[in-house]
């Protein structure tokens, strides 16, 4: 194997468990621990996607619908979803978000953005500038 390929997977393990525990950590920043990771999940689909069926929302997600209709079921519970009739397919319903849901993904991204925040405050500012330029390529290698 040549230096090049012994360094690039070296950099592959060591950039995977730091993302990992650093994705752990963000994960952990929550404000309602009464909704799941899954829950949340879901919701923040809901958000990007806007309304959608439970199997569209499951193939999103990419489970399997009955994981996803017990999923919608303990949302719609908390109510932080509403099913309406589908517009064209009467045996379909249609899963949105409540204002409940807005305000709670709200309240759970500015919890995680303080702590990373209060984070990056400890770093110096060429630490920080490292990081944004690690954000690009992050963004770059995930195919964004």
């Amino acid at each position: 194997m040549s230096r090049t390929t012994l360094d690039t997977a070296a950099l592959a393990h060591d950039l995977r468990l730091a993302v990992m525990r650093f994705s752990r950590r963000l994960r952990n920043q929550r404000v309602d621990t009464s909704v799941t990771l899954t829950h949340l999940a879901a919701l923040s689909t809901l958000r990007q996607h806007g309304p959608m069926s439970p199997g569209e929302l499951a193939a999103q997600e990419r489970v399997q619908p009955p994981s996803m209709t017990r999923v919608v079921v303990a949302l719609e519970g908390m109510g932080l979803v509403t099913r309406t009739p589908h517009p064209t397919d009467g045996r379909q319903v249609v899963i949105d978000l409540t204002p409940a849901a807005q305000g709670l993904l709200d309240e759970e991204a500015r919890a995680r953005e303080a702590w990373l925040s209060g984070r990056l405050q400890d770093l110096a500012p060429e630490e920080r500038a490292v990081l944004r330029e690690a954000a690009e390529i992050m963004e770059k290698l995930a195919g964004g």
